[in-house]
């Protein structure tokens, strides 16, 4: 397939969803609002896909200036175009490269958004993500992380129809996960958790635009994969659908502080 989808056919990718996660406009709202009463200068985006958040900052915070960091060249692309329609071209760059032992820090603001694996090579990434992240930000700046976790055990029927491989250890709970964010170098000033209602947007917004044009193009030569992924998604996230937790995370680094080893 190639990387535009109407090339094939297809509608546009993603064009439903505002941010690639389970954030709601209030939520959003109320985290660029704390974000930007800390008058971050310098703001970067670990997976930044198209970046929405970074660019709201960025319109609340006239003076900051961002960098987006990410290997999907479409989110790449669809965050220029949002930046150049919104005035802030001059003030950001959406960089094609991996985050891992990225040089781009420190800076006053770094966001992590569901990419906490774009830091690490590990296959549990979080801990590593953490002391990364406390490397890229400055003393006295913040991280806003958006890392996921159970919000229950789930059972091995559950797991079985979760992403290939799923395990009861790709996630750590709440609690453990504030706890490797204070090993790491950080004191969380906010916590909040994504709602059932945010998910349900998101993972809905997520296929809709592919669903309807399944549903006008059910003979169309591209339409059998394309059921098959979409009913490989859905039956995967009603899987995950209550287990699956995404938390945000307002830290703030400790002044100094050295990073605890954690084995992971």
């Amino acid at each position: 397939m190639t990387t535009d989808p109407a090339e094939d056919g297809l509608p546009p990718r993603l064009s439903r969803l505002t941010f690639h996660g389970p954030l709601s406009e209030a939520r959003a709202g109320r985290l660029v609002g704390r974000l930007a009463a800390t008058r971050p200068r310098r703001i970067l985006d670990i997976g930044c896909g198209w970046g929405e958040l970074l660019l709201r900052v960025l319109e609340a915070v006239p003076e900051a200036r961002g960098v987006g960091v990410d290997v999907n060249v479409e989110d790449l692309a669809r965050g220029r175009l949002n930046a150049g329609a919104r005035g802030l071209a001059g003030r950001v760059e959406f960089v094609e490269e991996s985050a891992v032992a990225t040089e781009r820090g420190p800076a006053d603001l770094v966001l992590c958004l569901g990419a906490s694996q774009a830091l690490s090579t590990a296959e549990r990434p979080t801990a590593e993500a953490l002391r990364e992240l406390r490397r890229l930000v400055a003393d006295g700046g913040r991280v806003l992380l958006g890392e996921g976790f159970w919000e229950r055990t789930p059972t091995a029927d559950e797991l079985s129809g979760m992403w290939p491989g799923a395990r009861v250890d790709d996630h750590y709970g709440l609690g453990a996960l504030l706890d490797l964010s204070v090993a790491a170098g950080f004191r969380p000033e906010w916590t909040e958790t994504a709602s059932p209602e945010e998910w349900e947007a998101f993972e809905s917004a997520y296929q809709a635009d592919l669903e309807v044009w399944l549903a006008a193009h059910p003979e169309h030569p591209l339409a059998a994969a394309t059921r098959e992924r979409l009913d490989r998604h859905r039956a995967q996230w009603m899987s995950y659908r209550g287990v699956l937790g995404l938390a945000y995370l307002t830290l703030v680094p400790v002044a100094g502080a050295s990073h605890t080893p954690d084995a992971d």
